[in-house]
């Protein structure tokens, strides 16, 4: 039997869950080849593209790049333009090549709809891809330096004055941003903040109109507290390069249009010969299957497809990601024999973040707003990392959103960025490090011997002459306390002479119940008080030389809980715990091997792992 050829066309939302879902399904059977076919060699968390475009987050962190989806999967990539799909021959014609295909899916998405308004192509700055969010973001940079330097005051209120043309998510979302980002662009050029201007315009007498009422009227009335200007009512006629013109006429001088008004079906496939419905979208049956070609699905914002009667499914990421997967699933069943699947849409609710500190939410019939509303949203982003299975990227997404923000532009405000120098936390380090050597020290040595020996200099060397009968390693007495392990005069020994004052009594029972199954016998116990010593001057030698740095210190951290649970951590030690908890952030990367070793190992691990990235795929080769 021939193998069976799958390829997808697009890596965007609906085309990564579905080369996701038929690589998993598919993953030992050799008689199944998929190709995933973009013209970029990443993919693009299209609803953050407004955060880039207003500098809150760096370009990169919306870029997630394919070969870090895919690799150790069967899915070849290839970064081609598809220029046309013969359906007789069943063949994807690219620029650079065509490829032969048994099952066809076409993910190719939506682009800007300008419902033919004079001046918006030549004009207009479109959001809709991560070029488009660079290049605005740029555009925007550059009319505020040269406001800078425009001494004619109503030039210089022209070039700072930034409209957006649509209130939808994009609009309403980038609107957001820019109301954070005002403040930072007028600080860093010496501008006044207040003449920097901010207009919504929308045609239709409401805004935000996927939202309920009471909702969106919170989202308007935080907007027009920040100063921004919103019109309703007044569609835009013409774009002309230094203003606009509605349709009454009046004009806004201004250099800078976001046009976010509309979405229609990628133009691309206008030559595929597949029937058209409205805004160019393309219909399908209910197994995201073409009404007229057989094995060729259509998913994500270019299917159409009516879950009722007059209303197509919704071109929002919980309805690419859902038709994505029932394509999938239905080209499985094809190909398995079993019966196809229906497409039911389960959508969870709407999420708009106005900037990075409020927002509103409707989460199928509970109404957030302001905090809780981002909060929401990003752990639906985080949710999405675990339905493309990438780890990697949701660290980066973390990283980017929580860590690496400025001027208080996440939910945390600054409380969690590490935009600081970890000289100073090296001191810590090291007395940590030194900390952990006189904790094992003594442990290896005896504590007698240790004590004698580190009285004064001239007493070191009789460390050299050997360990002390008390020493953990020679000892086979219990000197942990595990009472269920040991005599009750022995447990009492050891509690009085070692752990003197502990910070807890006795230990939880909860925890004794734990250790109880973990450490069953006395053999059990006194390997790990042997290991325990090593392990601590592990702790202390990696501090001390800053290698793992993170590695240690969390276990440096997870120890001294461990023996505050087991009562017998006193409270002279209990400093060790916060230390040790803030020496996580990064402190070996100055005055440490983890300057060098770390890089060296994520550059290493990453090539292994994820393969080599590059800009052009060619897997079909």
């Amino acid at each position: 039997m021939a193998n069976k050829e799958i390829v997808i066309i697009g890596a965007g939302y609906a085309g990564v869950h579905a080369a996701k879902k038929l690589a998993k399904k598919f993953k030992k059977d050799d008689s199944v080849n998929i190709t995933l076919i973009d013209r970029h060699s990443y993919h693009t968390m299209m609803t953050e593209l407004h955060e880039v475009a207003a500098h809150r987050v760096e370009p990169d962190a919306i870029q997630f790049d394919l070969r870090r989806l895919f690799n150790r999967t069967k899915v070849n990539l290839v970064t081609d333009n598809v220029t046309n799909v013969d359906h007789d021959a069943k063949k994807v014609i690219t620029e650079h090549g065509s490829f032969n295909f048994d099952y066809l899916i076409l993910g190719m998405g939506g682009e800007p709809n300008d419902f033919g308004t004079p001046g918006v192509k030549e004009h207009g700055y479109t959001l809709w891809s991560w070029e488009d969010a660079v290049r605005m973001r740029e555009r925007i940079e550059t009319l505020v330096e040269q406001a800078a330097h425009e001494h004619d005051e109503k030039k210089r209120r022209a070039l700072l004055t930034f409209t957006i043309c649509g209130s939808g998510f994009t609009g309403v979302e980038l609107a957001g941003e820019l109301i954070e980002w005002k403040d930072r662009l007028a600080k860093d050029h010496k501008l006044d903040v207040d003449e920097i201007s901010i207009y919504v315009i929308e045609a239709a007498p409401t805004i935000l109109n996927m939202l309920e009422r009471r909702d969106a009227d919170k989202a308007e009335a935080y907007m027009l507290k920040h100063g921004v200007k919103i019109m309703k009512d007044s569609p835009i006629v013409e774009v002309r390069e230094n203003d606009i013109v509605l349709k009454s006429g009046e004009t806004i001088p201004t250099h800078m249009l976001a046009w976010t008004a509309g979405v229609k079906a990628n133009t691309d496939t206008d030559s595929f010969d597949l029937e058209q419905a409205r805004a160019g979208r393309l219909k399908v049956n209910k197994h995201m299957e073409s009404e007229t070609h057989e094995n060729v699905y259509v998913v994500g914002d270019l299917a159409y497809f009516e879950e009722e009667p007059g209303t197509p499914t919704p071109q929002i990421v919980e309805a690419a990601e859902q038709t994505g997967t029932t394509a999938a699933k239905n080209i499985i069943a094809d190909i398995k024999g079993t019966e196809k699947v229906a497409y039911e849409g389960k959508y969870h609710g709407i999420m708009v973040s106005i900037g990075a500190r409020y927002g509103v939410a409707d989460l199928m019939g509970l109404h957030l707003s302001g905090w809780f509303a981002n909060f929401v949203k990003h752990m639906v982003n985080l949710y999405y990392f675990f339905g493309i299975s990438s780890g990697y990227y949701m660290t980066k997404y973390i990283e980017h959103e929580f860590f690496h923000t400025k001027d208080k532009r996440n939910i945390f405000r600054d409380f969690l960025t590490r935009y600081g120098n970890v000289l100073w936390s090296v001191p810590l380090r090291i007395f940590v490090g030194g900390f952990w050597i006189v904790e094992g020290g003594a442990k290896l040595w005896g504590y007698e011997k240790w004590g004698e020996a580190t009285s004064s200099l001239s007493n070191i060397g009789t460390l050299f002459t050997g360990i002390g009968e008390d020493s953990w390693i020679k000892s086979d007495t219990l000197q942990i306390n595990f009472h269920w392990l040991q005599d009750p005069t022995t447990a009492a020994s050891a509690e009085a002479t070692e752990w003197a004052e502990p910070i807890l009594s006795e230990m939880p029972f909860w925890f004794e119940w734990i250790m109880r199954i973990m450490v069953p016998t006395e053999g059990i116990a006194l390997f790990a008080q042997k290991a325990m010593v090593f392990v601590e001057i592990g702790i202390g030698l990696a501090l001390i030389a800053g290698l793992f740095t993170w590695l240690a210190s969390a276990a440096s951290a997870a120890f001294l809980v461990m023996f505050t649970l087991t009562a017998m951590l006193g409270w002279d030690k209990v400093w060790a715990l916060p230390a040790s908890i803030a020496l996580l952030n990064g402190s070996g990367r100055t005055f440490g091997l983890d300057y060098w070793v770390i890089p060296f190992i994520q550059t290493k691990l990453s090539k292994w792992w994820y393969g080599e990235p590059q800009a052009i795929y060619k897997d079909h080769k």
